[in-house]
């Protein structure tokens, strides 16, 4: 501070800096290029070579401004799922529609509830828009309705629910999601993050379309960058009432959808093979990976999305960072997940049956030594 009481530089708004940093998965091995990236649950079949066209096809035109309202990717989004596309925001990931929803109905002082262990860019969002976040604890690594329920206050805003979850792959019923939502004050606004939704197969499972169409604050977002293979170009949407998207449209970036993205987010949406073919695999490889590891002695979370939690024994040398340090040393990268309360395990994508059936011997060594 100087002699008049002002500081010496610029300082970030007051409580910025005690957000935490994001930690993506890990996506190198020092001293050799990974082999198996089993980090961040990307797609292990890649993107629909229609999308992939598409892209190219952008390259002529790169020095045009894209479409500021993504209409026709809206479109075709609405085609596809049976929405309305007025009704449809499009942001650069699904991070970016969430960070919307906080800047558009969080204050200063306001609370946003999620669970214990849900995905780590909620409380980044809710920070960095004023908000205080606040934890429900879970049952079973999975959602529990009435400690969210117990968790509102006069303060709450907002209520996220990654269902199924990242990074425990757990979910919850929709008769349990309409459970929350008759349990939350009307002005509070229901966020149903649905990033996995197309690999469950449950039928107690919804995604939130129903209650996102049917209420006044129920938000449901989605995204590109899981099954359509799409993660470095940044494509996520949201569906809700159109109150809602009219408000956030109004501080949305008025380009922040590349052309790029948006040809190829329409090329893939129109190329529903693809999904089912990457959607078929993870259905075989989920249950397979995840038996091979229990034979093993490990515990696994029951999982319905594109990745499994392997629990590690609280014993020297088979810890979660050791196995972790063994594995990337065999060209296999999995994610640790001490950031989410999880130290003594590790989050792994379903890849390719050859990746898979590498931890899976891997890991099989490492017990045994």
């Amino acid at each position: 501070m100087s002699s008049s009481g002002q500081p010496q530089r610029p300082q970030p708004r007051e409580g910025l800096l005690d957000i935490p940093l994001y930690v993506p998965g890990k996506a190198e091995i020092d001293g050799a290029a990974p082999i198996h990236k089993l980090s961040s649950n990307e797609s292990p079949f890649g993107a629909s070579s229609k999308a992939m066209d598409a892209f190219r096809q952008m390259t002529g035109n790169l020095e045009l401004y894209p479409d500021g309202g993504s209409v026709v990717l809206r479109e075709v989004i609405g085609e596809v799922h049976g929405l309305h596309p007025d009704r449809i925001l499009c942001g650069a990931g699904s991070d970016e529609v969430l960070s919307l929803l906080c800047y558009t109905f969080l204050e200063r002082g306001d609370e946003a509830i999620y669970s214990q262990y849900g995905f780590a860019v909620y409380p980044i969002a809710i920070q960095a828009a004023g908000g205080v976040p606040v934890v429900a604890e879970e049952q079973d690594l999975t959602t529990d309705v009435d400690a969210i329920l117990a968790a509102v206050t006069d303060k709450t805003k907002m209520v996220f629910l990654a269902n199924p979850n990242n990074p425990t792959g757990t979910y919850i019923p929709v008769s349990e999601v309409r459970r929350l939502h008759a349990g939350l004050p009307k002005h509070v606004v229901l966020v149903l993050d649905a990033a996995y939704s197309e690999y469950v197969s449950e039928n107690d499972y919804e995604a939130g379309i129903e209650l996102a169409a049917t209420t006044e604050n129920v938000v449901m977002s989605r995204t590109f960058s899981k099954v359509y293979g799409l993660a470095s170009l940044r494509l996520g949407w949201c569906y809700g009432p159109q109150a809602i998207i009219d408000a956030m449209n109004r501080i949305r970036p008025p380009f922040n959808i590349s052309g790029a993205a948006q040809a190829a987010g329409v090329a893939a949406l129109r190329d529903q093979d693809f999904i089912r073919k990457a959607v078929v695999h993870n259905k075989e490889w989920l249950p397979k990976t995840s038996a091979a590891l229990e034979a093993l002695g490990l515990k696994v979370t029951p999982s319905v999305g594109n990745f499994i939690l392997i629990h590690f024994p609280d014993a020297p040398g088979k810890s979660a960072a050791e196995a972790d340090a063994f594995l990337q040393t065999k060209g296999c990268v999995l994610r640790q997940v001490g950031g989410y309360g999880l130290p003594n395990a590790l989050r792994m994508t379903i890849g390719t049956a050859e990746a898979c059936e590498a931890v899976i011997g891997h890991l099989a060594e490492f017990l045994k030594g």
